[in-house]
């Protein structure tokens, strides 16, 4: 079902797309393009630099001796951002993707579903900070007309406050342990080992909020780099485009395009949406409908170079026996103990045969 309601919404946002490049002039929006010509593909390329700043803070809220290094924490980030924006996953496909490629590196399961719950708990808070800011900077300096937009963006803002206030409170009623409990419940016991795992998973949430000076650096550091290089690609594009904005102008933009996109998540890479948002956004700010059409086509040069290799990338490692689950050692024994163990079991059997 979910796979028809993704076609028929990709299907639908293709001709919303196409119908707004007709109605602005399709000559116009090509003859902008051109004059940009193969800056365009640096712009899309300057993508690399947020997913550095995302892996670098995702791996800050990982402890322990089997962290992931920094070029797998690349990997995962670049196969979980293109999963997320290119598949009708509802923006949780490419976490569960995520998983399976920390289970693949040893990462402990309650560890790699903290960290990235707590990482899409950040993300969101950072988000809607952003958000906010666009959104102010839309009721000071922007056109008239762009005020009706600007207050449909704050009751967006005023609507999502809730959300906010469930993640503070979910991580001090051990959420997880008690929905396992009950269906423990509801299976007749079938479930009573899952119980301890999520109870783990619990703790290891509050683990990471207890480390405040890590939260702090991971929202008032990291994530605003990551928005300030993700608004370098729309700076960039724009300058090849011929338009000169600010980088606080572009700041804006990326800010408001991100808050449509993710609440048009059903959609496949935002099709139709994202590139209405552009019109809508770019006219806030002075751009004519052909520039904002032609910003929308660089972000889906973007999407070709950077994410849809990232999707092959994600079935090379599931060919590669990416769901092979880590060997490991029994509770409490030392990983050199446990192979020591089994190779002396292995020596028994074959003498045993003789």
């Amino acid at each position: 079902m979910m796979k028809h309601l993704g076609r028929a919404a990709a299907l639908a946002g293709l001709l919303v797309s196409l119908w707004l490049v007709w109605r602005e002039d399709p000559r116009a929006v090509f003859a902008v393009l051109r004059v940009a010509g193969g800056g365009l593909v640096l712009a899309a390329l300057a993508h690399v630099l947020p997913i550095i700043a995302n892996a670098c803070d995702w791996r800050s809220l990982i402890r322990g001796a089997n962290r992931p290094s920094l070029g797998k924490m690349l990997h995962l980030v670049w196969v979980r951002e293109s999963v997320n924006c290119m598949l009708p996953v509802a923006r949780i496909g490419g976490e569960l993707v995520s998983f399976r490629m920390f289970r693949r590196w040893g990462v402990r399961p309650s560890t790699a579903v903290a960290s990235t719950i707590v990482d899409m708990q950040l993300t969101v808070i950072s988000q809607l900070m952003f958000t906010m800011v666009g959104i102010g900077f839309l009721f000071a300096n922007a056109q008239s007309g762009a005020l009706r937009l600007a207050g449909q963006l704050a009751w967006g803002v005023v609507a999502l406050a809730p959300v906010l206030l469930l993640f503070g409170l979910l991580q001090h009623v051990n959420p997880f342990e008690r929905i396992t409990r009950v269906l423990n419940r509801l299976t007749s016991g079938k479930l009573t080992t899952l119980v301890g795992q999520s109870a783990q998973i619990d703790q290891s949430i509050k683990l990471i909020w207890r480390r405040r000076a890590v939260v702090l650096r991971y929202l008032f550091f990291w994530q605003p780099l990551q928005c300030v290089l993700t608004s370098l690609e729309i700076w960039l594009a724009l300058y090849f485009l011929g338009a000169r904005v600010t980088l606080v102008e572009a700041i804006v933009i990326e800010s408001l395009i991100q808050a449509i996109s993710s609440a048009a998540f059903f959609v496949p890479g935002g099709l139709g949406v994202q590139e209405g948002a552009f019109v809508l956004i770019g006219g806030a700010l002075g751009l004519d409908p052909a520039t904002s059409l032609a910003l929308a086509a660089a972000r889906r040069i973007r999407d070709l170079l950077i994410f849809v290799p990232g999707l092959i990338a994600w079935q090379l490692f599931e060919a590669s026996g990416g769901s092979a689950r880590p060997h490991t050692a029994p509770h409490g024994v030392r990983p050199e103990l446990a192979k020591q163990r089994s190779g002396v079991a292995d020596a028994n059997r074959r003498g045993e045969r003789r």
